[in-house]
C-alpha cells in the first residue's frame, strides 16, 4: 500500500511541512494545493531537486483536487500570518479570522465535492474556529477533523520546564489544553518532572511557574515578531500528528477535536489513529482549571457564531 499526503497552502508552515514529510519519507505521493501557481511550481521544483540527496523517493502532484481522492491525510496549511504582525493586543490570531475564512468557503466546497475519505488535519488559525468550520462546511465525520490546537503550547511548555529544571524537555509529562491562542493554559496539575508533581518541586525551589506558562503561551509571537511568521514547531506539530494517524500508533495527544456533547473543537487529550479520534482521555482537573477550560470553550464558540453568521450570510 502506498500512503499520500494533500497539504493545502505551501507558504511558510506548508512548505516547511512539505519538506519536513518527504525528507523524512513519511508519504509515497504528495498532492500540493496552493493558489498561486508559479509560486507552487517554484516549491515543487525546490522538492523535486532535493531528492537525488535523500533516502526517499516522493511523487509530487500540483493543484489537482481530483488527486486528494484516495488521500490518507490532508494538512489544512492556508493563511497569512503576516497578518498577525499587525495586532495589537487581545488574541493575535483572530486578525487572521475572517481572511482564512473566506478561503475556506472555497476550499471546504472543493474538498466536499472530492472522494476524500481520510482525516483532515488543520494547521490554520484561529485553529479551533477554523477547525470547526471546516467540519461544518465539509460534513465531514467529526473524528476526522482534527487540529494542531494545543499540541504546539504543551511542546512549548515542556521546553520552558526543561529548560528551568535542566532536563530533556521530552521527559515532562503533562499538557496545555483549551484554545489554541490567549485562553489556552497549562494544567498544573497533570505536569510531572522527575516522575513528581512539578507543583511541590517548583515550591521547594522557589520557581514561579507563572513565568513557564507565559513563556509557552508567548514565544509564537517571540518568533514572529523576529522573523515574521513561524514554520519550523508548528511544522513539526503537524507532522508528529500526521504520522500518528498514519502509522494508526493510537497515541494521546492534546489536539483541536470534538469532545461528546461540544459544538465546537477545542484541545483535550485524544487517542490519535488512522480513523482520526478514537476516544478522549479523562483528566482530573483542580476546579481553576475546569474554569478556564470553560472560559476557553466559551470563547471559541462565540467567535464561531460570529465567523458563521458572516459565511451564511454571504459577508465574507
Amino acid at each position: 500500500m502506498t500512503r499520500k499526503i494533500g497539504i493545502i497552502g505551501t507558504g511558510h508552515v506548508g512548505g516547511a511541512v512539505a519538506e519536513g514529510a518527504i525528507f523524512q519519507g513519511l508519504a509515497d505521493d504528495y498532492v500540493l494545493i496552493d493558489s498561486n501557481p508559479e509560486k507552487l511550481d517554484s516549491e515543487v521544483l525546490d522538492l523535486i531537486e532535493a531528492q537525488p540527496n535523500l533516502k526517499h523517493h516522493a511523487n509530487i502532484i500540483s493543484n489537482d483536487w481530483d488527486a486528494l481522492d484516495d488521500a490518507d491525510v490532508i494538512i489544512s496549511a492556508l493563511g497569512n500570518i503576516g497578518l498577525q504582525k499587525n495586532a495589537t493586543g487581545g488574541n493575535a490570531r483572530f486578525i487572521e479570522a475572517e481572511y482564512n475564512a473566506k478561503q475556506l468557503k472555497s476550499v471546504a466546497a472543493k474538498l466536499k465535492a472530492t472522494k476524500f475519505n481520510g482525516v483532515l488535519v488543520v494547521i490554520t488559525n484561529p485553529n479551533d474556529v477554523i477547525v470547526t468550520l471546516y467540519q461544518k462546511l465539509t460534513g465531514f465525520p467529526k473524528e476526522k477533523v482534527i487540529g494542531t490546537g494545543t499540541l504546539l503550547d504543551t511542546v512549548r511548555m515542556k521546553n520552558a520546564v526543561g529548560e528551568t529544571f535542566d532536563v530533556d524537555p521530552r521527559s515532562v509529562q503533562g499538557y496545555n489544553l483549551g484554545e489554541h491562542g490567549n485562553s489556552q493554559f497549562t494544567a498544573w496539575s497533570t505536569v510531572k518532572i522527575l516522575d513528581e508533581s512539578i507543583e511541590p518541586v517548583a515550591a521547594e525551589k522557589g520557581i514561579d511557574l507563572n513565568q513557564i506558562a507565559n513563556i509557552s503561551r508567548d514565544n509564537g509571537y517571540r518568533v514572529l515578531n523576529g522573523k515574521g511568521y513561524t514554520s519550523y514547531a508548528i511544522a513539526a506539530s503537524a507532522l508528529r500528528l500526521t504520522e500518528t494517524i498514519l502509522n494508526d500508533s493510537h497515541e494521546e495527544l492534546p489536539v483541536s477535536t470534538f469532545r461528546e456533547g461540544h459544538e465546537v473543537a477545542l484541545s483535550y487529550p485524544a487517542v490519535i489513529g488512522r480513523d482520526g479520534v478514537l476516544g478522549h482521555g479523562h483528566l482530573h482537573l483542580t476546579d481553576e482549571e475546569e474554569t478556564k477550560l470553560t472560559g476557553s470553550y466559551d470563547f471559541v464558540t462565540e467567535r464561531y457564531h460570529l465567523l458563521l453568521e458572516k459565511i451564511e450570510n454571504d459577508e465574507l
